[in-house]
């Protein structure tokens, strides 16, 4: 059933319980005790998009995807480019103290080529980056978000009229051939102190040949991954969280397992995993979350797995690359 979000007037809620409180006492003495590898012990890269390649006009049958790093991608889909969760900042943080990037972006903001929609999931500072929102909106993109998260965009400087504001199952045309539906997503918002006020989703980018589902970030839903596998499958491609878990916040982050189960939830298609090797979120080893995945994943999963910066055409299979593994130490 197709439930639009739940808002109390002070708070948007989830369509399940959802627990997002944990032990602080617990995670203090892991954050200064634990012995995982949670930052690299090399440096990654430098990485390097093919910033002349990406300009090429896109077909109007392809399916093509860049990771840049945690939840940033540039899909290219049937002739259309959309850039999902753009963050290009060093920190995931208001203050100079927070997670910093294991390496640099890929690709200077000034050399992305023109873009059809930027497509936010949610509020949080390692998805929603004030700086390359306002230097993205110096373009004229249109920016698509979930309830509320356009308040912030249009403080920041973000003309009205590129803010389109979506609820759970609202669909947008962006064009007489693509359409975009918010759809929903296990999580939570809030930057600060203030929580729950603006919505979260993921999002379904369809087009005339190909369809994609860009997660955001989801704990384990697996009913509403049907719902959503239902309306708008199946996928060619589909990209899902898969770092940053925790016994502690396990209602609000998959994991590769939960993100097995989404992906086949949501009904197949190639799976190209986000939200890992680019900060330090959580108490596993920054490279855990894609050896998990890799060992967990059956035949019949096609991974894609690039180096940042790496373009993936889809139609060519899967990906099963293991380019972290050279940083790895031990």
């Amino acid at each position: 059933m197709k439930t639009p979000s739940q808002f109390t007037g002070k708070k948007y809620l989830n369509v399940m319980p959802t627990s997002i409180a944990g032990d602080y006492g617990l995670m203090l003495r892991r954050q200064l005790f634990g012995k995982e590898e949670r930052v690299p012990r090399r440096p990654l890269g430098p990485f390097r998009a093919d910033a002349a390649a990406l300009a090429e006009p896109v077909p109007a049958s392809a399916l093509r995807v860049t990771w840049f790093g945690h939840s940033s991608t540039l899909l290219e889909i049937d002739g259309k480019r959309f850039l999902t969760d753009p963050v290009w900042r060093l920190r995931a943080s208001p203050v100079a103290l927070g997670p910093k990037r294991f390496f640099a972006p890929p690709l200077p903001l000034a050399e992305l080529p023109p873009l059809d929609g930027v497509l936010l999931s949610h509020d949080h500072y390692d998805h929603l980056d004030k700086d390359a929102i306002r230097q993205l909106a110096r373009t004229g993109v249109p920016f698509f978000c979930p309830l509320g998260v356009g308040g912030h965009l249009r403080r920041w400087g973000v003309a009205a009229a590129q803010v389109k504001e979506l609820d759970w199952w609202q669909e947008i045309a962006v064009s007489s051939t693509h359409t975009l539906a918010a759809t929903p997503a296990r999580h939570f918002s809030g930057r600060r102190l203030t929580r729950d006020n603006t919505l979260w989703a993921s999002w379904c980018i369809l087009g005339p040949t190909h369809r994609a589902f860009f997660g955001g970030d989801s704990g384990p839903f697996e009913q509403g991954f049907r719902e959503i596998g239902a309306a708008y499958g199946p996928f060619d491609l589909v990209m899902l969280e898969i770092g940053a878990y925790d016994e502690q916040w396990a209602e609000i982050h998959m994991g590769p397992d939960h993100a097995l189960a989404a992906h086949r939830a949501l009904g197949g298609g190639a799976l190209l995993p986000l939200h890992w090797a680019t900060f330090n979120l959580a108490f596993h080893s920054w490279h855990e979350p894609a050896d998990r995945l890799l060992a967990a994943a059956g035949p019949e999963v096609p991974l894609l797995l690039p180096a940042p910066g790496q373009r993936v055409t889809v139609a060519e299979g899967p990906l099963p690359g293991n380019w972290w593994q050279a940083y790895c130490v031990g």
